[in-house]
């Protein structure tokens, strides 16, 4: 059994969220909070807030125990890009890109 939880257009570069993911991902639950507390980077309380409500949603919906959970799965997907533009000098105008990500968390329950 799973438990999954999803943050969408998320205002921070999928690149930098895939760092912290990779830090969390195959650990347990309460391990993965501890790294997300301590590690400091932008996506750091975004995620922590994500890792709460899957980890609510496997103790609510599907009535795992909470102490048993590790994050099985996540990943970040690129969300839609705002473009922006900046002027340069000599008429010119540079873009800038403000990229968005979408992140899938997955919880299961150790056997």
């Amino acid at each position: 059994m799973e438990a999954r939880a999803y943050l969408r257009n998320l205002r921070i570069s999928p690149r930098k969220v895939q760092i912290v993911l990779d830090l969390i991902r195959n650990q347990p639950a309460d391990k993965a909070k501890a790294i997300l507390l301590h590690t400091p980077k932008s996506a750091c309380e975004p995620l922590l807030k994500l890792l709460n409500s899957a980890v609510a949603n496997a103790e609510h919906n599907h009535n795992m125990d909470k102490d048993a959970l590790y994050v099985s799965e996540c990943f970040v997907c690129p969300g839609p890009t705002l473009k922006r533009i900046r002027p340069m000098g000599k008429g010119r105008a540079y873009r800038i890109m403000k990229r968005t990500s979408h992140i899938t968390l997955v919880v299961k329950e150790k056997e």
